[in-house]
């Protein structure tokens, strides 16, 4: 199989200058070497995950009575935030602005625990404490990420979890957070959530799945609550259907638009977007497929969101993996500044990009990459006195920890940005690829 997918990273013309003239029988923006994908079987939810599915959809939960997990995890827009504002509104009057942009929860059934340093695949079974891997860290040197290579695996870096800064491991403690944080649901505390589930129209799942007694263990029910609701995304196909045109292109199924294929080629091509450098396109060694994230972190200096209550104060700076809401390895200060690389799937629907919702459209997220350092007045503020306020978001003395080595990002002042607009127009036809629920034509 890794014979085969090497085949068609190569043959797919994913390298820079790669032709398809080997191929004369072929019709235009077709796959030259089609691949079966691996995906989970579609299977009846179990009854953990059917009691989830109830929560996930309860609006009770809520102290405004109004707000579901569902509420802020569409799954009209890919279980993404459904408004265009930067942050959702929670609390109890649904009038308190979140911290951070409302991430997807699709594609997370393959999402690894966070670490520091390499892939555990590619590591002794003994895994070190983070402290003592972030220390490495300090002092390791970082390989380039590009598209066309795999060293970025072995950075001593953050990766995998969940959330933007990854404190959370599972799916369960990933559905607890929102839960009770007062600019959320807010749900009060755990005794507060217990009582409504304790008289919740689909209490008799629990008495099922656990019998009366799980009603006398307030910390346990609202576990098994979450837990249920980790179930429900595990198990629902929907946070993980692999149905868009792409997959459909991998398996050779459909033809892409010349656009899409100009869009594809740049993604994947290091002199020009290395999107892939991060965000992977190929389908993995046992065929499932690509992910469009290497789950890593990264400090890319996005613009600030003035727009955000906390960045009313001029002293508030959201580091990421460094805080304010992560707590454990704020003392690794190489790490500030870093959020987790999201997936690329079903990016187009959305409407609010980058931990802070700085962004609303594909093109301004394209701009971005393409003119941060050529042309930043592009895409940072100008003070009164034309200086160009880069990386205002975060503070002075971590600025050297933003990426400025991996392409597009390796240019300099002045420099030719590495795409044209038409690459970027091409970019994002090729990103509209990648939304699920393509119908491929019989």
């Amino acid at each position: 199989m890794l014979h085969r997918t090497i085949v068609w990273f190569l043959g797919a013309g994913l390298l820079a200058g790669a032709v398809f003239a080997a191929e004369p029988q072929m019709l235009p923006g077709e796959n030259p070497n089609p691949i079966r994908l691996i995906r989970r079987p579609v299977e009846p939810l179990s009854a953990m995950a059917r009691l989830g599915r109830d929560i996930f959809f309860d609006t009770s939960l809520s102290s405004s009575g109004k707000l579901a997990c569902a509420s802020c995890h569409s799954p009209d827009h890919a279980y993404g935030p459904p408004t265009d504002g930067p942050v959702m509104l929670g609390g109890p009057d649904l009038t308190l602005p979140g911290l951070r942009a409302v991430p997807s929860l699709t594609y997370l059934e393959r999402q690894p625990d966070f670490s520091i340093g390499p892939e555990k695949e590619d590591v002794d079974d003994t895994v070190a404490p983070l402290a003592r891997q972030a220390e490495v860290g300090k002092t390791a040197v970082r390989a380039e990420k590009i598209a066309t290579q795999t060293a970025q695996s072995q950075n001593i870096v953050p990766q995998g979890g969940l959330f933007w800064d990854g404190r959370a491991d599972t799916l369960q403690i990933q559905a607890s957070g929102p839960l009770l944080d007062p600019r959320e649901m807010d749900g009060g505390s755990i005794e507060i959530i217990a009582g409504k589930l304790r008289s919740a129209p689909y209490a008799k799942k629990f008495a099922a799945l656990f019998g009366e007694r799980i009603f006398k263990d307030t910390k346990l029910l609202v576990a098994e609550a979450a837990f249920a609701v980790g179930r429900y995304q595990i198990e629902e196909p929907s946070f993980h259907p692999y149905t868009s045109k792409y997959d459909y292109w991998l398996e050779g199924k459909v033809r892409l638009s010349e656009a899409e294929m100009r869009g594809l080629r740049l993604f994947n091509d290091p002199a020009k977007a290395n999107c892939a450098g991060c965000h992977t396109s190929e389908p993995s060694r046992d065929g499932s497929p690509p992910r469009f994230t290497d789950t890593q972190y990264e400090a890319l200096g996005a613009p600030r969101n003035l727009t955000l209550a906390d960045t009313k104060d001029p002293g508030y700076f959201d580091l990421g993996v460094c805080g304010p809401i992560r707590k454990d390895i704020a003392d690794q200060t190489q790490f500030c500044g870093m959020f987790k690389t999201p997936t690329l799937r079903n990016t187009a629907v959305r409407r609010t990009f980058f931990h802070n919702g700085v962004f609303h459209t594909l093109q301004q997220v394209m701009d971005f990459y393409n003119f941060r350092d050529t042309n930043p007045e592009k895409v940072f503020p100008v003070s009164a006195d034309g200086k160009v306020q880069m990386f205002n978001d975060i503070p002075a003395q971590y600025r050297g920890n933003v990426d400025v080595t991996d392409p597009p990002f390796n240019r300099h002042l002045g420099e030719t940005p590495a795409m044209t607009a038409q690459d970027e127009t091409d970019i994002i036809a090729f990103l509209k690829t990648l939304s699920d629920g393509y119908k491929p034509e019989e």
